[in-house]
């Protein structure tokens, strides 16, 4: 049994109300909320999955991906029919701009939420993944200077 290669990608969107993170409603082999993630195909650059999971999962394309020197690994709860031989998954982090819009959901998922961190932060199922929530949100907060939008009304 191995372990196979994935990505894990936090999915966000510059709003006017501040950065939205999109989480996706897991239905598919366990039930919870998760950001879209994937298994990487074979010689596969990590990049190239993520563009391809994102699109697969949620059907926006990526504006921006920055990639996280974050690792990390965990099992499976049990074999699962269609990864025969494949007890987990190991995952590097990145982090996708897009722009905030109607999701096309995939078969793995039922239903998807575009939430602020704190929000975001409370629905995630899985710990591995809030630590993921807080490197990116983290990052953004240093960012900000690049996210701060002019004033809509001129004062005189």
């Amino acid at each position: 049994m191995k372990y196979r290669k994935a990505v894990f990608i936090v999915t966000y969107s510059k709003t006017e109300k501040g950065i939205e993170y999109l989480i996706l409603k897991r239905k598919l082999h366990w039930k919870g909320w998760e950001f879209p993630k994937g298994g990487m195909n074979f010689l596969e650059t990590k990049k190239h999955a993520v563009k391809r999971e994102l699109k697969e999962e949620t059907g926006l394309k990526a504006l921006n991906i920055k990639k996280f020197d974050v690792h990390g690994k965990y099992k499976y709860d049990k074999e699962y029919p269609d990864r025969p031989g494949i007890k987990g998954q190991t995952y590097t982090l990145f982090a996708v701009e897009t722009k905030k819009g109607k999701v096309k959901i995939h078969n793995e998922h039922s239903t998807y939420k575009w939430l602020s961190f704190k929000e975001a932060l409370k629905k995630l199922t899985w710990k591995n993944q809030r630590k993921c929530l807080k490197v990116v949100n983290d990052w953004l907060k240093k960012e900000k200077a690049i996210f701060i939008r002019p004033h809509s009304k001129i004062y005189k």
